[in-house]
């Protein structure tokens, strides 16, 4: 069900013959709940069970599948003007994305999960994007990329990254430790560094932009 709808999805915003605002509300709306909840009770999993152990588990596959809906969504929502929720979910429970990234799950979905967040905080709305502004206008973006820059310099304040694995094998954000000579492929996985980074400097950004007071921004 998650691999057809997020390919109906995809469908739809490649079709220009189409009024696609229309189609996407008619689809997601009744499914608006459905799927926050589905978002809630598959994010809040104890992904530190067995099932997770292998990249090719059905479990494995099932996450992932729901990792292209939500990317899925993200994509779709620049097609209506007021996002329904199941297309802001990514922005507003960020935290459990945050949770699932630094649990046991295989190095394949915390990978499918850190690009993700990247999309997220590149994000523009059509009117940003032409309005050419380096700062976002459209207030219910303002107010999404605000509640998920918040969460994520939370967590960036605790030992979150020291968790966050930069290859399949043992190496970590942050780590000293130098990577055997013998094995070419042991090393940092630049795609995620980067876009880690990127993460944490569009939290930055848009946090001191949006903050009121001097002592918050310190």
């Amino acid at each position: 069900c998650l691999r057809t709808l997020a390919a109906v999805l995809k469908e739809t915003l490649k079709d220009a013959l189409v009024a696609r605002a229309g189609v996407l509300k008619k689809l997601l709306a009744p499914l608006d709940a459905v799927l926050e909840g589905f978002y809630s009770a598959i994010l809040l999993h104890h992904f530190d069970s067995h099932q997770y152990t292998s990249p090719y588990s059905e479990a494995t596959i099932n996450l992932i599948s729901f990792i292209d809906l939500l990317e899925a969504l993200l994509a779709s929502r620049i097609e209506l003007e007021l996002p329904l929720r199941c297309q802001r979910i990514l922005f507003l429970k960020v935290s459990y994305v945050l949770n699932a990234i630094s649990s046991s799950i295989p190095y394949v979905i915390k990978k499918k999960f850190i690009l993700l967040l990247k999309k997220c905080v590149l994000y523009k709305s059509r009117e940003d994007a032409k309005s050419g502004s380096l700062f976002l206008q459209t207030p219910s973006l303002c107010e999404d990329m605000l509640a998920l820059s918040n969460v994520v310099l939370q967590v960036m304040n605790l030992t979150w990254l020291n968790q966050i694995p930069l290859t399949g094998k043992s190496s970590y954000f942050g780590s000293s430790e130098a990577a055997p000579e013998h094995d070419s492929q042991v090393g940092s996985d630049q795609t995620v560094l980067r876009a880690l980074s990127l993460v944490v400097l569009k939290a930055l950004e848009f946090k001191i932009h949006n903050s009121a007071t001097e002592a918050e921004i310190k």
